[in-house]
């Protein structure tokens, strides 16, 4: 399994002031959605979450968002190496993801990163 990189995931008050925040600092756009009752941005490699606490309290427990090519490949890595899939894999607004927990107890998330399609548009298809 190859690692294409990671995200960093980040609880916040006021997602609009944060967001506003990190697209200056990265120069990038938001993507946004909502997961859960989480309103989420996405911003160059910060994933910033607001919402209710209890939500939010379940959140803070993953370190990381670690991007790969497949989830499912994820999967079995994963599961061979000893850690527990505890979520997942599941469709996302932004790609397939789980969520496992390695043996030394780090909660790490899992998402495909793979090349986006496009319609004939050029418009990318999500």
């Amino acid at each position: 399994m190859e690692i294409l990189g990671t995200t960093l995931r980040i609880c916040v008050d006021d997602l609009e002031t944060a967001s506003a925040f990190y697209e200056r600092l990265t120069g990038t756009r938001a993507l946004r959605f909502e997961r859960g009752g989480v309103s989420v941005a996405a911003v160059g490699c910060f994933l910033l979450m607001s919402g209710p606490e209890a939500e939010l309290e379940i959140l803070r427990k993953v370190s990381a968002t670690i991007a790969v090519e497949n989830v499912d490949t994820a999967f079995a890595t994963l599961t061979e190496v000893g850690a527990k899939v505890v979520a997942g894999p599941v469709q996302t607004p932004a790609g397939r993801n789980l969520i496992a927990v390695h043996p030394d107890g780090s909660v790490f998330e899992y998402v495909d990163r793979k090349a986006t399609a496009t319609d004939s548009s050029g418009t990318p298809d999500r």
